[in-house]
């Protein structure tokens, strides 16, 4: 089966790809346009904004998600503006970091809003995938992207970025997600 994934990004095709190996499940990229206005107030929201921009030009099976990271004691910041905290993403762990100075309580967590639009356009399946953890005092690693340097992995001692990328794709938010996906195609 042949879902359109809801990205312009090829990595995250791959990448998705990877966590379903062996599931039957193939994502593609969508046709040309896809060009969606992300402007929903939570991850669900913007998931479904995606998805349903991709079946617009698609007409095809559709997932999309929506992800960041969540810290506690910033209120939930940065939220559904993970990508957009600032210009780079160097300066987005800055200032992470800058905001978490003298803070005790560093619990965070990323989260992952998935939703699978099917070929009537309907919202078919929506769910979310969380991966808990904490906020470090400093960068380590070199894997993943993003605020992986920085967010230590609930249960251990390493960041994101010191998994390998075999071993994030078995225990991310968007992993956590994708297997519900998949579990409820497989029912279904």
């Amino acid at each position: 089966m042949k879902i359109v994934l809801a990205t312009s990004n090829e990595h995250k095709v791959q990448e998705i790809n990877d966590m379903v190996a062996g599931s039957g499940v193939e994502f593609i990229l969508p046709p040309a346009g896809f060009d969606p206005v992300e402007d929903g107030e939570t991850f669900e929201e913007n998931s479904k904004i995606k998805a349903i921009e991709a079946w617009k030009i698609s007409k095809n099976w559709t997932l999309a998600d929506d992800s960041g990271l969540c810290i506690k004691a910033l209120g939930g910041k940065p939220g559904i503006y993970s990508a957009r905290y600032a210009e780079t993403p160097q300066k987005r762990i800055e200032r992470v970091l800058k905001e978490m100075q003298g803070i005790k309580n560093r619990d965070a967590e990323f989260v992952c809003a998935m939703t699978l639009i099917n070929p009537k356009g309907e919202v078919e399946f929506a769910c979310k995938g969380v991966c808990k953890g904490k906020i470090s005092d400093k960068p380590a690693g070199k894997n993943g992207f993003g605020y992986d340097p920085i967010f230590l992995v609930e249960g251990g001692n390493k960041t994101m970025a010191e998994y390998s990328e075999y071993e994030k794709n078995h225990i991310s938010h968007r992993f956590h997600a994708l297997r519900q996906v998949i579990e409820y195609l497989k029912k279904n």
